[in-house]
């Protein structure tokens, strides 16, 4: 692994930042990581990563024409609108008990998260 993080992660400050922000975001909303930590760690790796190059974390699961002004539009800020409007994560990284992807976990390491995200 690059000491400096590939091109696609964070930075360790922007991955904690994100980590504490999901594990807060779970337990407030009454939310669960997918059962695959490696959705949840590839999400989360992508906000820290956008946070790092935007200055905001927006949703790594969208593509987007202009990044910078989707951000100044904050709707697909983290949480993004169908988040915190609906309980609809398209990145799955928070999902409903009822969703049957939904894991039991509110928590996630940065050991976990480098992990799963150094496997791609």
């Amino acid at each position: 692994m690059n000491p400096a993080g590939g091109p696609q992660q964070g930075s360790e400050k922007s991955l904690e930042a994100m980590r504490k922000f999901a594990e807060t975001y779970a337990k407030r909303t009454g939310t669960y990581f997918c059962q695959d930590l490696g959705t949840t760690a590839v999400v989360i790796e992508g906000l820290a990563k956008h946070k790092d190059d935007l200055g905001s974390p927006l949703c790594p699961c969208r593509y987007y024409e202009d990044k910078e002004a989707e951000v100044a539009s904050a709707y697909w800020n983290c949480p993004c609108v169908p988040m915190r409007e609906r309980k609809e994560c398209h990145c799955m990284l928070f999902l409903t008990p009822d969703n049957p992807f939904a894991g039991d976990q509110q928590e996630i390491t940065v050991e976990e998260i480098r992990q799963e995200t150094n496997r791609y």
